[in-house]
């Protein structure tokens, strides 16, 4: 038992030097940085340090992600640059809610994947796939611009779902759930659904300035939850 409450202080620890780092890279304002490290606490004490370590994942691929071809995005005006606490609620406090009631209701395990799932699907969608020259409007299917709200592209929609098979993957390995096929299947089709439905939001309420950013992302995610929900 102490050792476990080490254990878990450690992570804590391991929690504020991400936070100083994520701060000091200008990845994320003092805000933000505190949000997360918050939210971290949460997971850590509520769920475990593995559920956490999932979260963690994201969080890097995210930040890889938005790195990639940075001046070119810069060209185009889409590079996203410092977040805010803004959107690590929107993409992080599905998860949280789901990972701190997870030991109670087995299904919301599903729901957690599904809710990383579909924001690292998202975010690798949206940073790489801007990088798509002919991406098309996902209502309509005309072609549109890159970094259109609302716009899908091959390149996009294919890394997304790489990027949700991996959360699934590493949820399996970090003993989140324990059939491998089961694991991998919830990430890719709740972050799959999750994140078309970010574009479909985009497409028909964002970009008539109805909807921001934010809130897109989170009924994304609460989608994405829900659906790993009904899987599992």
């Amino acid at each position: 038992m102490v050792e476990a409450v080490m254990v878990n202080w450690a992570y804590v620890i391991l929690l504020f030097i991400l936070g100083f780092i994520t701060y000091y890279r200008k990845s994320l304002d003092l805000f933000g940085s505190a949000v997360m490290i918050v939210m971290g606490i949460v997971i850590i004490f509520s769920a475990g340090a593995n559920w956490l370590l999932l979260i963690i994942l994201f969080l890097i691929m995210s930040l890889i992600a938005t790195k990639y071809s940075k001046k070119y995005k810069q060209s185009l005006g889409e590079f996203e640059g410092r977040r805010t606490s803004k959107n690590v609620i929107s993409n992080g406090v599905v998860a949280c809610f789901m990972a701190a009631f997870g030991g109670f209701y087995l299904p919301f395990v599903g729901g957690f994947i599904g809710a990383i799932a579909t924001a690292t699907a998202d975010t690798l969608a949206s940073e790489i796939g801007v990088l798509d020259q002919h991406p098309r409007l996902i209502t309509t299917f005309q072609k549109v611009d890159p970094g259109t709200n609302g716009a899908v592209s091959g390149l996009g929609t294919g890394v997304g779902i790489v990027g949700a098979a991996i959360i699934g993957l590493a949820a399996y390995f970090l003993g989140i759930m324990s059939n491998p096929l089961m694991a991998i299947g919830v990430a890719i089709i709740s972050g799959t659904i999750g994140c078309f439905m970010d574009s479909i939001l985009g497409a028909l309420f964002e970009n008539r300035r109805l909807l921001t950013n934010e809130h897109v992302n989170l009924i994304a995610t609460i989608v994405g939850a829900l659906v790993g929900i009904i899987l599992l």
